[in-house]
């Protein structure tokens, strides 16, 4: 199962602290263990909401809000894409990285084929395979 890893944010992410070289080092060595145990798909870290811009779908045209936005706590720092056997394997994984007190991670299945139902026919089965395709092949 493929499982979506989010690094919440908080108020030092927020102003645009980088971590230490420490920190940094840490993170490296744990994603080298992600990497050699065949668990990390994708990862990366996210700029401060302050660089970011939201879309309300509302009417005939999107609003755009630039940011910064409110509530840290409920935006996200970065990402990790996994794949693993279960949602304990991934939360086994999670309890290992190298976050202080304080620090905030969001663990979500991601949705399959067969999530979707009878509604998700063969024909968009086959165009959602052909667009994998196409992206896996830039």
């Amino acid at each position: 199962m493929k499982v979506m890893v989010l690094v919440k944010s908080n108020p030092r992410i927020e102003a645009g602290e980088m971590p230490s070289h420490a920190a940094l080092e840490a993170m490296g060595t744990f994603n080298d263990a992600l990497v050699k145990a065949g668990v990390l798909l994708a990862g990366e870290g996210l700029h401060a909401s302050a660089r970011g811009h939201r879309l309300r779908f509302d009417g005939a045209a999107p609003q755009v809000q630039a940011g910064p936005f409110a509530n840290p706590h409920g935006l996200v720092a970065g990402f990790w894409l996994w794949q693993v056997r279960s949602m304990d394997e991934a939360l086994e994984w999670a309890r290992r990285a190298p976050f202080v007190e304080g620090d905030e991670l969001e663990l979500r299945p991601v949705m399959s084929e067969e999530d979707f139902g009878e509604a998700f026919t063969p024909e968009l089965r086959a165009q959602e395979q052909h667009l994998r395709d196409v992206s896996a092949n830039r």
